[in-house]
């Protein structure tokens, strides 16, 4: 006698393992929907031309407007900006170094570079999520050769590793995001090092722009458009990869010293 309780009744045998095999690659595929939405809102604000706001070129054009704005509601216009670099970070548009320069001129150098160091790092750890949750065990297995050298040096110090990278802007900041992503950091050791790695380019990234207003109205008075490179020296170039080299200095003698050691 059937029991027509039974979950199974009038199902053919190979039909539950055919719904398990169809629920798992749903669940794989949501995975990819960070990524999705990252894509979506880069695409999207290029589209709608966002990309026109984040120069040097709009802020010598709005100064006024903007530091009217700033004066007239420091707190909403900190909160608003604070927003915007999180998103701009977050879906990857590359101007992180004209925002902070932004923050610098509107916010001053010490509050301009507090709300970048803040709106970076989070912004960058939405990317990082976002990437390793679709990308991230999928890589970490199939790398080798020099990247997998470079994959088992994250593993074993992964702050100081990302810390160095990210005191010497030698790379693209969202590229440093995805990257680091891609191999076995946590997600605590990421935070720590993006936020303290960033604060020496930060600080003075946004102490330029405290005082751009001069460079910007002596490129309009000449007929261009101001560039990052009227502000940023070749002095503060070395002294970012003069920053980088003495943070590298621990991980080379721990990695000595284990050459040593080793058999």
């Amino acid at each position: 006698m059937n029991d027509s309780r039974s979950p199974h009744h009038g199902r053919s045998p190979d039909e539950e393992p055919a719904r398990l095999r169809g629920a798992i690659e749903k669940g794989s595929l949501w995975r990819y929907a960070p990524v999705g939405l990252v894509v979506a809102g880069l695409a999207i604000g290029y589209a709608f031309g966002l990309q026109d706001y984040l120069r040097l070129g709009y802020l010598a054009e709005q100064r006024q407007a903007l530091r009217a704005l700033v004066d007239g509601n420091a707190l909403w216009s900190a909160l608003l900006f604070l927003l915007a670099y999180i998103t701009a970070v977050a879906f990857s548009f590359p101007a992180a170094s004209v925002l902070t320069i932004f923050g610098g001129f509107l916010f001053g150098w010490m509050i301009g570079g507090a709300l970048v160091a803040v709106g970076a790092t989070v912004g960058a750890s939405i990317l990082f999520l976002a990437t390793r949750s679709a990308f991230g065990g999928f890589l970490r297995h199939r790398v080798d050769g020099v990247l997998k050298t470079l994959a088992d040096g994250f593993r074993e110090n992964a702050f100081g590793y990302l810390f160095v990278i990210r005191l010497a802007p030698v790379f693209p900041f969202f590229v440093v995001n995805i990257a680091a992503a891609l191999f076995d950091i946590s997600l605590g050791r990421f935070i720590a090092a993006t936020f303290f790695g960033i604060l020496p380019g930060t600080f003075a990234y946004a102490y330029l722009g405290q005082g751009v207003d001069s460079v910007l109205i002596a490129a309009q008075a000449s007929g261009r458009e101001a560039q990052i490179s009227d502000l940023v020296t070749r002095d503060i170039t070395l002294a970012f990869f003069a920053l980088a080299l003495v943070a590298l200095i621990p991980t080379l003698v721990r990695q000595i010293r284990k050459r040593r050691t080793s058999p």
